[in-house]
């Protein structure tokens, strides 16, 4: 796990330097790289499970979701990406609840999950356009379930890494947000990146 962080880490770092100095080209360089470590830890962790196929594949998902992610003039690559990154929550979803499910911790963390994204969704409501509110709300849903279900089998099999990632992957969504539909700023990045692919580590890194 160790040099998985480290290519992470770094290609995260240089792609917060891209996006400092307006690089696209570094971005479509850097970008992919990063989520190329979480998935190939993944892999290198093995994957001859159920659950960690099906976190294998929420990995994948997720690391095309990136690269949809990274054309900001169209809407539909924005769409798809949202699209991919669903996938990839219902995908984990699944493998959290291969582990098990302990019903109060899974009802606790939905209530979480829920009250934040309806406080989310009040939030970004005026500045949605038309064509976002169906995805958008549909998106948080999808969070609110794989969030739900990572407590609950956290609690089942007594291993916080799972809680912590998916909780983690949840609030980095924010920054995305922000800078989707509240305006653009290096802040978002800032913090947003680098939580996403500690959270996707930490994920990859239950398939070990």
């Amino acid at each position: 796990m160790t040099l998985m962080a480290a290519w992470t880490g770094l290609a995260v770092l240089g792609l917060l330097i891209a996006e400092r100095r307006g690089s696209r080209l570094g971005v479509w360089l850097t970008k992919p790289l990063a989520s190329l470590g979480f998935v190939t830890l993944a892999v290198v962790g093995g994957f001859s499970t159920p659950f960690g196929r099906w976190m294998l594949l929420g990995l994948c998902l997720c690391a095309l979701g990136d690269v949809l992610l990274i054309p900001r003039a169209n809407a539909k690559p924005f769409l798809l990406g949202m699209g991919s990154f669903a996938l990839g929550h219902a995908a984990y979803a699944r493998a959290f609840c291969l582990l098990g499910i302990a019903p109060w911790a899974a009802a606790t963390g939905f209530a979480i999950a829920a009250s934040g994204g309806i406080a989310t969704l009040r939030w970004l409501g005026p500045r949605l356009g038309a064509d976002m509110h169906i995805p958008v709300r549909i998106y948080v849903a999808v969070i609110a379930v794989m969030v739900a279900c990572a407590l609950g089998a956290s609690v089942n099999v007594g291993d916080a890494t799972l809680a912590v990632g998916a909780l983690a992957f949840a609030v980095s969504d924010l920054s995305v947000a922000r800078e989707r539909f509240t305006g653009a700023s290096f802040t978002n990045l800032l913090w947003g990146l680098p939580l996403y692919y500690a959270a996707q580590l930490l994920l990859a890194s239950s398939t070990n």
